[in-house]
C-alpha cells in the first residue's frame, strides 16, 4: 500500500542552551534520543532546523546597552542624530534604542508611517484617507501628528510607541524630538548624522542618505561589527536580528555557523546513516493577514544551511495537469498519468512553464524556516529544534 503521509514537521525537545554548550553533540543526541524511543525514522533527505536564538546562546553573543552606546558614540558623533525607519517592537528594538540615546545628547527620531517596515501599524491607512495626510510625501511634527490623530495605540500590544521611544529615550539621558516621515531624505532637515533602523530597505536608504548630504550614514547592520571591550558582535548584520535577553543586554544575530550546520551533518550520518540536510531559522517569511505584521525582523530567514537547501521548488502544479493536460481522465488513469509527467520532470527549471504557475516562487530556506518557526512558536514549547520529513517527496514517492 502506498504511503499516505507527505510532509511532516516536529518539534523536538531539548535542554536549556546555556553558552559554551556542544551544539553539534545536543543536537544530534536530541534527535538521536527519538530515534530511540520510536518517535522518529529517519530517512535520506530529512531536514534537521535549529533556531538562531539558541547557535546565538551557544555561541555566548550577547552585548549590553552600553556597548551599543560606545560603538554609536564613536561612529556617529554622540551630538544630535537622527534614528529612522525603527520597527515598532519592545523585544527588537527598544532596548537597542536604550543604547542608541545612551551615545547621544539628541535623538531626532523619525518613524514611518502609517506603518513600520514589517507591518507594525500606528494608525489606519483609512484614516489618513480620511484627514487627507500623504504619506509618501507629508512629513507631520508630533504636535501635528497628536492635533490629527491623538495618541493611538498599537492594536495587538496596547502600546502608545511614540510615548513610549520618546521615554525610553529621555530615560537614557538625552533630549527627542519625534517626526513622521517615509523619505529618508526628510531627516537632514535636523541633523546630517543619521543612525537607519530599516532591516531590508536598508542599501537604498543609505545611498539615498549619502546622495542627498548626510554626513554620518550607519545602518544598525554597522554598529557591534566588532567586540566591544570584549562584547558579542555580528561582523556582517551587527544589531541587525538581536532582541532582548535582559533590561540591559541583548542577544546577537549568530555569528558565522556554517561549521556547525556542516558539523551536525556529519554526525547525523554517522548516527543515522542517512544523508540529513540542516538549517539555523530565524523569523519565518510570512504575513498575518488580521495584524498586517510581516514576520520577518530577522536579516535573514537561515543564516547557515547545509548544500542540500540550496535553490527553490521545481514544482508542477497538480491541480493545473487535472483541469488541463488531463481533464478527460479519472481514477487511476488520471493518477498515473500525472504521475507519469512528474517522473519526466529531468531537474531542468520549469520557470515559464504553465503547469508550474501558482507553485511558490521561493527559496526553499525561506519556506522550510517559515515551517519552522511556526512548528516551534515562539513562547514555551521548548521545541527549538524541528525535524522535517517529506518536503522533498512528490506524488510519485510511495
Amino acid at each position: 500500500m502506498s504511503r499516505m503521509i507527505g510532509t511532516v514537521s516536529m518539534g523536538v525537545r531539548a535542554p536549556i542552551i546555556r553558552e559554551g554548550d556542544d551544539l553539534v553533540e545536543i543536537v544530534s543526541g536530541c534527535i538521536a534520543e527519538a530515534i530511540k524511543t520510536g518517535e522518529i525514522t529517519p530517512r535520506n533527505r530529512d531536514v534537521v532546523c535549529m533556531t538562531e536564538a539558541i547557535v546565538a546562546r551557544a555561541q555566548g553573543n550577547y552585548a549590553s546597552v552600553d556597548d551599543i552606546a560606545k560603538d554609536v558614540r564613536a561612529k556617529l558623533g554622540g551630538e544630535t542624530i537622527g534614528v529612522i525607519f525603527p520597527i515598532l517592537s519592545r523585544n527588537r528594538f527598544a532596548i537597542c534604542l536604550r543604547g542608541i540615546a545612551k551615545g547621544a545628547k539628541k535623538i531626532v527620531l523619525m518613524l514611518s508611517y502609517p506603518s513600520d517596515e514589517v507591518g507594525n501599524h500606528l494608525l489606519d491607512l483609512d484614516l489618513l484617507d480620511a484627514k487627507g495626510v500623504n504619506p509618501y510625501s507629508d512629513v507631520l511634527t508630533l504636535e501635528r501628528y497628536h492635533e490629527l490623530f491623538g495618541a493611538p495605540k498599537h492594536t495587538f500590544t496596547g502600546v502608545d510607541y511614540v510615548e513610549y521611544y520618546s521615554q525610553l529615550i529621555r530615560e537614557s539621558g538625552a533630549e527627542v524630538e519625534v517626526i513622521f516621515a517615509n523619505d529618508p531624505r526628510a531627516i537632514l532637515a535636523y541633523t546630517k548624522n543619521v543612525l537607519t533602523c530599516d532591516i531590508h530597505s536598508r542599501q537604498r536608504t543609505k545611498r539615498l542618505l549619502k546622495a542627498a548630504g548626510a554626513e554620518r550614514v550607519c545602518g544598525l547592520d554597522d554598529i557591534l561589527t566588532e567586540s566591544i571591550d570584549g562584547s558579542g558582535c555580528n561582523e556582517r548584520y551587527g544589531l541587525l536580528g538581536s532582541n532582548k535577553s535582559t533590561e540591559d543586554k541583548v542577544k546577537l544575530f549568530p555569528r558565522e555557523c556554517q561549521d556547525l550546520v556542516e558539523a551536525i551533518q556529519a554526525r547525523l550520518l554517522e548516527i543515522t546513516g542517512k544523508h540529513i540536510e540542516v538549517m539555523v531559522y530565524g523569523d519565518g517569511a510570512f504575513k498575518d493577514p488580521v495584524g498586517k505584521i510581516w514576520e520577518l525582523a530577522d536579516p535573514v530567514v537561515s543564516p547557515a544551511y547545509t548544500a542540500g537547501l540550496e535553490g527553490t521548488p521545481n514544482e508542477l502544479k497538480l491541480k493545473y495537469l487535472a483541469d488541463n493536460d488531463f481533464a478527460a481522465l479519472s481514477g487511476e488513469e488520471l493518477r498515473d498519468a500525472i504521475k507519469s509527467k512528474i517522473q519526466q520532470k529531468d531537474g531542468s527549471s520549469l520557470v515559464g512553464n504553465m503547469a508550474a504557475q501558482g507553485t511558490t516562487p521561493r527559496r526553499l530556506t525561506d519556506l522550510i524556516g517559515s515551517l519552522c518557526d511556526l512548528t516551534s512558536g515562539s513562547g514555551d514549547k521548548g521545541t527549538p529544534i524541528v525535524y522535517i520529513q517529506g518536503y522533498f517527496d512528490n506524488y510519485t514517492n510511495d
